[in-house]
């Protein structure tokens, strides 16, 4: 059984910065990412990172202003957000997968997921 704990989430005016943090518990995981999801919208794609950190991607709407790292130490996973916008306001899902895929970006190239933390960005 794994599980992704994410922690980090709150209110924020816009200008501000954030950091969100995954702890992972269980078995050895291979790559994690972030999502997001706002009301009434499909959970998007924000960010993948490799399990050795070498590799990362972001998404178009968060690229030079998020960035994901980890500790491998601490089995956790990063995702600091500056400049955000109101139209970051969403849930942060944490995800995971514990096989190889080569895509990165979709909902179904995760087998693990967190309960979600909130930002909200106010304008």
């Amino acid at each position: 059984q794994v599980q992704l704990d994410e922690s980090g989430g709150g209110l924020v005016q816009a200008g501000g910065s954030l950091r969100l943090s995954c702890a992972a518990s269980g078995r050895t995981l291979y790559d994690m990412g972030w999502f997001r999801q706002a009301p009434g919208k499909e959970r998007q794609f924000v960010a993948h990172i490799s399990w050795s950190g070498d590799s990362t991607y972001y998404a178009d709407s968060v690229k030079g202003r998020f960035t994901i790292s980890r500790d491998n130490a601490k089995n956790t996973v990063y995702l600091q957000m500056n400049s955000l916008k109101s139209e970051d306001t969403a849930v942060y899902y944490c995800a995971a997968r514990g096989f190889y895929s080569a895509d990165y970006d979709k909902v179904s190239n995760y087998n693990y997921w967190g309960q979600g933390t909130q930002v909200t960005v106010s304008s």
